[in-house]
């Protein structure tokens, strides 16, 4: 393998650039990025850029040392594959890359709404910088999603003194990454902050000057800010052949996997050795819960890679952590670990009522999953047990009193 590309400039292709090279890869690595800007973390866009107290994020890397040639501002277009192991040809607006290794790591992109007026959404350093121009004392503001992103928005706005107002489609805050019943626990924190919360309403487009409801109705706003989900980078790789269902469907090792018949939406061919697919835009197969993950969280773009360039160089390696993420919102350290889809119960640890909290989910005596507010500890004790997979005493879980770590059945 003498040339390898890494198509994808947020936090992931950067870990996959220091992985490869910390694996002993010599040969050429180019880095194609569609933003302008060099790679630099994103979580603190809706944190501390947001709020004014910091205005770089840049990732601390060596590029020099890396020896990777920095192509920014520059864009994938389409993906040609040569026979499997044989590498094949990015095209881009910087001309045609030939490769004979590839990491797709292009992450995911905001929706948008219908409409042709003014919305911000943030997820680059740009987006970021311009709305927090636009939280000026007194502007209305009105969030459109409960979500992660909406609520940390909505927490800045607030505290900058402006009028907000956050519109949810479902009934709850969270309802969709959560559930409806640990969502609606989150929905006086909104009150509390003084932003005006209204669930249950459906958009029909942003006009210049607010919203305009389902139902005809009309929310008047100086800025919109949309937080409704992401969809994963893919475009460039349709007619590519590989499968696509939701992100770049892969296998636990990241290779990612060819259509049976060439294409997306058919059953997946053998996965290929030259090209795998990790961060955002990558559904990879976890044994752990038995089931694909498509996880848009920091935690897996700073470790996943570390596996994809094993894999890349003919090493044996498999990724099945538990996925982890956390949220600042309304005065609250929000943590979650795990996956609860198809856990059979939950279980709560704590008055939620109160302002230190858990949820536990558990199927028979393992501990799928869990939500912390404010109790980091039983976070960090509890990532380790889903991770060690360890039966836990449901009745002792759901006491706040004993520590996570002696909730375990010996």
């Amino acid at each position: 393998m003498e040339r390898v590309i890494v198509v994808g400039g947020g936090l992931a292709g950067v870990r996959a650039v220091e992985a490869l090279r910390s694996k002993g890869y010599e040969g050429a690595l180019t880095l194609v990025s569609a933003e302008r800007h060099p790679p630099y973390d994103r979580p603190p866009l809706s944190k501390a850029v947001l709020k004014g107290e910091s205005d770089d994020t840049t990732v601390d890397a060596d590029w020099a040392a890396l020896r990777c040639d920095l192509l920014l501002g520059e864009r994938a277009t389409a993906l040609r594959l040569d026979e499997p192991g044989r590498g094949g040809t990015v095209a881009s607006t910087a001309g045609d890359l030939p490769f004979d290794g590839l990491v797709i790591a292009t992450g995911a992109a905001p929706i948008t709404l219908p409409g042709d007026g003014r919305q911000h959404v943030l997820r680059t350093i740009d987006d970021a910088r311009e709305l927090r121009s636009r939280l000026t004392g007194g502007a209305r503001i009105v969030i459109v999603g409960a979500g992660w992103i909406g609520a940390e928005v909505a927490t800045t706005a607030a505290a900058r003194g402006c009028a907000v107002t956050v519109v949810e489609a479902a009934d709850t805050p969270l309802a969709g990454a959560l559930g409806p019943e640990v969502g609606a626990l989150t929905a006086p924190w909104y009150a509390e902050a003084g932003v005006e919360l209204r669930t249950g309403v459906k958009v029909a487009e942003v006009r210049d000057g607010g919203l305009v409801l389902a139902g005809g109705d009309r929310i008047d706003a100086d800025e919109v800010v949309v937080g409704v989900g992401v969809r994963p980078v893919l475009a460039w790789l349709e007619g590519s052949g590989l499968l696509l269902e939701r992100g770049v469907v892969t296998d636990a090792s990241f290779r990612v996997h060819r259509g049976r018949s060439g294409g997306s939406g058919e059953e997946p061919g053998p996965p290929r050795p030259d090209v795998v697919a990790v961060g955002d835009c990558a559904a990879w197969w976890s044994e752990r819960y038995g089931r694909r993950l498509l996880v848009e969280h920091w935690d897996t773009a700073l470790n996943a890679p570390e596996v994809a360039a094993a894999t890349l160089l003919g090493e044996e390696a498999v990724y099945d952590a538990a996925p982890y993420f956390w949220s600042e919102q309304f005065g609250r350290m929000v943590q979650y670990a795990g996956h609860h889809a198809g856990s059979e119960r939950m279980v709560h640890r704590g008055d939620p009522s109160g302002r230190t909290w858990a949820v536990a989910w558990l199927t028979g005596d393992r501990l799928d999953a869990v939500l912390t507010v404010g109790r980091p500890r039983d976070l960090v004790q509890a990532r380790r047990v889903i991770a060690a997979g360890t039966p836990v005493d449901p009745g002792a879980i759901a006491d706040p009193g004993v520590p996570v770590r002696q909730a375990v059945r010996r």
